[in-house]
């Protein structure tokens, strides 16, 4: 009976040792004993147990030192919660996508109140949204809403702060807590938290901001833009600066940076620590704390070198001779050096930690910029030398690509946003990440005519390579085609070896006209003609098929409409990939035309052609222009004898 005692005695305690050491945690939680509840609150939170704090906060900003220019942890959050509302938004939950099931994609701006002027910038802004294809001046037909009130400046200290925005947008009858509206911002968030805090409660809306935030950037849902100044142009924008053949891979300078740093706390430390990598050769690396009314009072020991260093180096030069250019976060993640890096064809070198990359949706940055961490800054000149000149030229071309296709102009800007949103609407008929990298660019390949990557003339070019001659520089007097400085690659796909000739009669004549016929005799006797078809367009009937001039070839009159863009339709009469665009008084020889069309097999991607033409953008009349004159460059090849 005692060792029966004795057993079960020593099974419970083991019971209850087992339940301490197993379970005393559990226990501490639901404070079964006062004094562990007490001690439990003495001792929170434990920075060591991630399962207590995960959920709440990120345990290296809980511990930091209290410092009294920082708001505590739950003030920061009140304080970001108070202009996000809709924190968990994504289109499914916050966006009534019945709005665009009824008139389709439509945008509308609301007008602009009395007595409230807006900036210059949000003036561009607006003006892009009303030229815009999806813009409609009836509210009740639009998807999507842009406010008419400045909120591109959220900084009080500025001069075009709006005060009582949140009572203005209350009286908006189309509000409705910020539903199916899109909120443009350039600056708002500052160092250190880059929170971007409005001023007033966006509910729902979607935003479009510049130095986006990570942490407050809401995915599938709001819109990363990039900074600009105001002077960015409305429309059109200068081009990049490669040119092709210009410029080697490498250039004088290897590494660069040029521009402030932060003495009183109001910017990144990244800034101050860019000296140590400062080698006067192919590393140049300036900073100067010579800004601000009291720079003299905050200057440390280094600002008197710093500044004379500072103005030995003009920044346009080093733009123009650096294959890398630093950009770091400054007073805020994003910043004006970004876009004049892309355009100069710098490679950005990015230091900023948690910047959401404008259009990062659609654009693979990878590509086009190197992604550094502020944490390595020392290791970032030995990782841009090992990469390789091919790659160097290849980050190159798609910076230009990008500076181009997206960021070149504040519409460029604008519509990209519009085109991104819209995409969201219908992910099965949205554009592909690759439509979006690959020339032509998202902007130019709509998804109405396809969302195929093979139904656009891009897609081949970036798959392997062809082995067909380029055409011989002596040979090239009269034949021009559109290129840019992009290589010829090609996998799969081989271009056609005969073409069709595509005559469009507009004549009014009743019988053939003598440059009509000379025209089909030279066209016919190219030994890579398979065919020709005239579209005969005249209000009087075709002659008789016995009055054509005989052809080695097949020849198809088809009844046109007098519409000058019926040479581009699907005609099934067509039986070639290549198409040769002729008017009827085109004179060509055959050799030019044979000529021309191995010019074409060289550059099938592309339209070769003779008469052509270059744009400009002509500031007296504010349009564009275009020009026959004889200059260095043609972006412009007439479809009065092209091949395509």
């Amino acid at each position: 009976m005692q060792t029966r005692k004795k057993y079960i005695f020593l099974t419970f305690l083991a019971s209850w040792l087992l339940l301490f050491f197993f379970g005393g945690d559990q226990l501490r939680r639901f404070a079964f004993f006062s004094g562990t509840k007490a001690e439990a609150r003495r001792s929170w939170p434990r920075w060591t147990d991630r399962s207590l704090l995960r959920s709440f906060a990120d345990p290296e900003e809980l511990q930091r030192d209290g410092d009294p220019s920082l708001l505590s942890p739950r003030e920061r959050r009140a304080a970001w919660l108070s202009g996000h509302r809709g924190s968990r938004c994504r289109m499914e939950t916050c966006f009534d996508l019945s709005r665009c099931e009824r008139n389709g994609f439509k945008v509308f701006a609301y007008p602009q109140e009395r007595g409230q002027p807006v900036s210059e910038t949000y003036g561009k802004i607006l003006s892009s949204i009303e030229r815009s294809r999806y813009h409609t001046p009836r509210p009740e037909e639009a998807c999507l809403f842009i406010l008419g009130i400045d909120t591109l400046d959220r900084d009080r200290l500025s001069g075009h702060y709006v005060r009582d925005v949140q009572e203005k947008i209350r009286g908006f009858p189309l509000w409705n807590g910020g539903r199916n509206h899109l909120i443009f911002n350039l600056y708002s968030g500052t160092w250190p938290s880059y929170g971007g805090e409005l001023g007033f409660d966006a509910g729902h809306a979607i935003l479009a901001r510049a130095s986006f935030d990570s942490r407050s950037f809401r995915p599938g849902f709001d819109v990363s833009i990039p900074l600009f100044p105001k002077e960015h142009p409305q429309r059109g924008g200068d081009a990049g600066w490669l040119r092709r053949d210009s410029v080697p891979p490498r250039k004088k300078y290897l590494l660069v940076f040029k521009g402030k740093r932060y003495l009183t706390g109001i910017g990144s430390g990244t800034r101050n620590a860019l000296h140590h990598i400062h080698n006067g050769k192919d590393i140049i690396s300036l900073t100067t704390c010579k800004h601000g009314k009291d720079w003299e009072k905050h200057k440390d020991a280094r600002c008197d070198k710093d500044n004379v260093d500072y103005e030995r180096f003009d920044y346009q030069e080093l733009l123009h001779n650096s294959t890398f250019c630093i950009v770091p976060r400054g007073r805020r993640l994003g910043s004006f050096r970004f876009l004049e890096a892309l355009q100069a064809a710098c490679i950005p070198v990015l230091l900023s930690d948690g910047w959401e990359l404008p259009f990062a949706e659609a654009i693979d940055w990878g590509k086009a910029a190197v992604v550094g961490s502020e944490r390595l800054l020392l290791q970032i000149p030995s990782a841009v030398r090992c990469i390789p000149p091919e790659r160097v030229l290849a980050f190159q071309q798609q910076t230009q690509f990008l500076w181009d296709a997206y960021f070149s102009s504040v519409d460029k800007i604008v519509h990209t946003t519009l085109e991104i949103i819209k995409d969201r609407l219908s992910p099965h008929r949205s554009r592909s990440r690759f439509l979006w990298n690959a020339l032509p660019g998202g902007l130019l390949v709509l998804p109405d005519f396809s969302t195929h990557p093979g139904d656009f003339p891009f897609y081949y070019l970036h798959h392997g390579r062809t082995c067909l001659p380029r055409p011989s520089p002596a040979n090239s007097g009269r034949a021009q085609h559109l290129s840019r400085p992009f290589p010829t690659l090609f996998s799969g796909y081989s271009p056609s070896k005969k073409f069709t000739a595509f005559i469009r009669a507009v004549s009014q004549a009743g019988s053939l006209s003598q440059p009509l016929l000379r025209l089909i005799q030279a066209v016919s006797g190219s030994r890579y003609c398979a065919q020709i078809v005239v579209l005969w367009s005249c209000e009087k009937p075709p002659p008789p098929s016995g009055k054509w001039p005989q052809s080695s070839v097949p020849l198809t009159v088809i009844q046109g409409r007098r519409k000058l863009s019926e040479r581009f339709f699907p005609f099934g009469a067509i039986q070639t990939d290549a198409v040769l665009s002729l008017d009827e008084d085109t004179s060509l020889s055959t050799s030019e035309v044979d000529f021309a069309f191995s010019v074409w097999r060289s550059f099938p991607e592309r339209i070769v052609g003779f008469p052509a033409q270059s744009h400009f953008w002509d500031a007296e009349r504010g349009r564009w222009g275009c020009t026959s004159r004889w200059t260095n460059e043609l972006s412009i090849v007439l479809t009065a004898a092209a091949f395509y």
